[in-house]
């Protein structure tokens, strides 16, 4: 039998092109980034949290657990991964692995966790990153925990703090590869507030019209 699996949303990031504002609560519809990434990855998972930084207060409406990254510096994704793994380890479930997502990414894969399994096959210490496109995109990903250590030594050893650099080129990770929706990439994510427009035009009028949208709201 597979054990189970806890999922993390990663939100610790600055969003400085979006002006430093908590990009998981601007809105798509009536629902915001977050609600829409939960809604999204809370029945695929047997645990959920929120990584995110600063006050946890400003995100006690979701009743989540609020994990920051563990570091002093802020370190980029992998610091959020890192935070994503202990908080699984230590879950009174023990998590022996963790998925990770974007907080602004609000159409990825319902099937993201199925799909890192089967991708995964029997080896629980597998790493397998998200692909689309002919790209892996780092945040999305599925994580033994045991690998905390190993990653906060290689944080802190100077080695480059790309996470493709630590899952892909030390590890060997596999990459679980996911279609265009009509052209759609599903990991199109939001960065400016271009990027905002284009993806509320995309679950009013595109590709996504009447799927997850309508579920959400």
């Amino acid at each position: 039998m597979l054990s189970p699996i806890a999922g993390v949303i990663l939100a610790g990031g600055r969003a400085s092109r979006m002006g430093g504002a908590d990009k998981g609560m601007l809105t798509i519809g009536h629902s915001t980034l977050l609600e829409r990434v939960i809604g999204r990855l809370e029945p695929q998972v047997t645990a959920l949290a929120l990584n995110a930084n600063g006050d946890p207060s400003r995100f006690s409406p979701l009743a989540l657990d609020i994990v920051a990254d563990p570091l002093p510096e802020q370190v980029g994704p992998l610091g959020g991964i890192l935070a994503a793994m202990r908080w699984a380890a230590a879950h009174k479930i023990h998590f022996r692995r963790v998925v990770t997502v974007a907080a602004d990414t609000p159409f990825f894969p319902e099937d993201l966790v199925r799909s890192f399994l089967e991708t995964a096959g029997d080896n629980e210490e597998r790493i397998v990153l998200a692909g689309s496109g002919g790209r892996p995109h780092p945040t999305f990903g599925l994580w033994p925990t045991g690998l905390a250590d190993d990653l906060a030594a290689h944080i802190s050893s100077g080695q480059p703090r790309r996470v493709t650099a630590y899952a892909i080129e030390k590890h060997g990770a596999a990459i679980a590869d996911f279609a265009f929706s009509a052209g759609f990439d599903p990991f199109f994510n939001i960065n400016t507030p271009e990027d905002l427009a284009a993806a509320r035009g995309a679950a009013e009028t595109g590709p996504l019209k009447g799927e997850q949208a309508g579920k959400q709201e």
